[in-house]
């Protein structure tokens, strides 16, 4: 049984991220463990407390300790990532020497209410994750544009097109994965 690690980058309640992740949750296989990890708790990342952690950091780099592979969702913050996720980035790389994400399969996908699809924000994020030693996989590339069309009030992908595409990446992500797993 893998363990997927789920990162959703806006932490704003009614999220089209997370609405995102949930569709490629469900393209998982039924016997995954699934964790989606709380970002929106973490203390700003300051170096001071690589001696002393807060209970809050350790915790957290716990948890991605423990998972196989991840999946990140993230929106489009001013043409990057959200400070956010950029902040559990951070916090689960350090202090140096101990990154807790290193060596783990990831999945990327951006979503934007612009035609733009979160692009950049993709990117940024790829570019993050290579300096943390993971390995991305690289198609589909995963950027959903105008996502509000495609979306519920409360975030939930209801396009059933976007729905199955968004399974099918999933799927091809799981394969990469286990090769990177073992």
């Amino acid at each position: 049984m893998t363990k997927y690690g789920v990162v959703v980058g806006s932490i704003r309640k009614n999220s089209y991220s997370k609405g995102v992740a949930d569709a490629l949750v469900a393209g998982l296989p039924e016997d995954s463990e699934v964790t989606y990890i709380d970002i929106h708790h973490l203390p700003l990342y300051n170096q001071d407390y690589d001696a002393d952690s807060p209970e809050e950091y350790t915790a957290f780099r716990s948890v991605i300790a423990a998972q196989d592979a991840f999946i990140f969702v993230t929106p489009e913050h001013n043409r990057s990532i959200s400070a956010a996720l950029k902040n559990a980035l951070d916090v689960g790389s350090r202090p140096w020497g101990q990154n807790s994400w290193a060596g783990k399969p990831a999945l990327v996908a951006s979503q934007s209410i612009s035609g733009i699809a979160g692009i950049l924000a993709n990117h940024v994020l790829r570019q993050s994750l290579v300096f943390l030693d993971m390995t991305t996989m690289q198609q589909p590339e995963l950027y959903i544009g105008n996502v509000q069309n495609l979306a519920d009030e409360e975030g939930h992908i209801t396009n059933t097109d976007t729905q199955a595409f968004l399974a099918s990446a999933t799927q091809q992500f799981v394969l990469f994965a286990d090769k990177l797993i073992g």
